[in-house]
């Protein structure tokens, strides 16, 4: 069974990358997280991919790390591996991703979701980093970006007992951008990556950039940051169509440059 499936053009510039390994729950073992980065490292480079959704299946987006693969691996075996450099290549993708998340999203899906720039959830995902109850901790990011999402005394929490909590939660909290009924989840993530794929690739590319050094930088630099992109932004063709388009009543052209 092929552990990615892979669609393009499903919408006009966006590409769906399903999570299909049903028979685990999606778990992400490491010839998967390989073909996903991979794969994404691919489209990064199509000019004709905007956005990029990832999903699983209705059941579960990904209920964690391939825990079998990884049970008898020494320490000096999992620094060798240096399994999370795959994280860090996709972090610094420059198109937009889009989590459609349904069911479980646990562990490493948690952070695979979190690791998106949005999350659109079904009423049925659930999200978790249970990593405790096994012994570990959250390594791919799940310490830091669920403090960012939802904040630190939430975070310590469900860290620490592995707990679970609902979509209704995460939206409450700010984890995921909004919940819809299952039967929409990826029509909505995929209606929304159409209309981010609509807009100007530069300026979509920048305003991503300037939105996740806000998570990094002191409110000065990332107002510094944001000005030096919108300044930059007035180097290309597509503000002033932009801008043309908006006074002459039309329908902007987008050229990408």
């Amino acid at each position: 069974m092929q552990p990615l499936l892979i669609e393009k053009g499903i919408r006009p510039g966006v590409a769906l990358l399903r999570l299909n390994r049903p028979e685990s729950l999606n778990a992400l073992n490491r010839a998967l997280v390989a073909e996903l980065t991979e794969t994404l490292l691919q489209l990064e480079k199509d000019d004709e991919v905007k956005a990029i959704v990832i999903t699983g299946n209705e059941r579960a987006f990904a209920a964690g790390a391939d825990i079998k693969e990884m049970a008898n691996d020494s320490a000096i075996d999992m620094l060798l591996l240096d399994q999370f450099q795959r994280w860090d290549q996709i972090k610094r993708l420059k198109k937009v991703l889009i989590a459609a998340v349904s069911g479980y999203a646990l562990g490493g899906g948690c952070e695979l979701a979190m690791l998106c720039d949005i999350i659109i959830a079904s009423e049925t995902a659930q999200f978790g980093q249970p990593e405790i109850k096994i012994g570990v901790i959250p390594g791919a990011g799940g310490t830091q970006r669920l403090v960012r999402a939802i904040g630190k005394s939430r975070a310590m929490e469900y860290i620490l007992t592995g707990r679970f909590f609902s979509a209704q939660q995460a939206a409450a909290w700010g984890l995921v951008s909004r919940v819809v009924p299952v039967e929409l989840y990826l029509e909505e993530a995929l209606k929304l990556a159409e209309e981010i794929a609509s807009m100007p690739p530069i300026a979509v590319q920048l305003a991503k950039q300037s939105v996740l050094k806000a998570y990094e930088l002191s409110l000065e630099e990332g107002l510094h940051f944001e000005r030096r992109n919108f300044y930059l932004l007035f180097a290309t063709e597509d503000q002033k169509e932009g801008m043309r388009a908006f006074m002459e009543k039309r329908t902007p052209q987008w050229k990408g440059r």
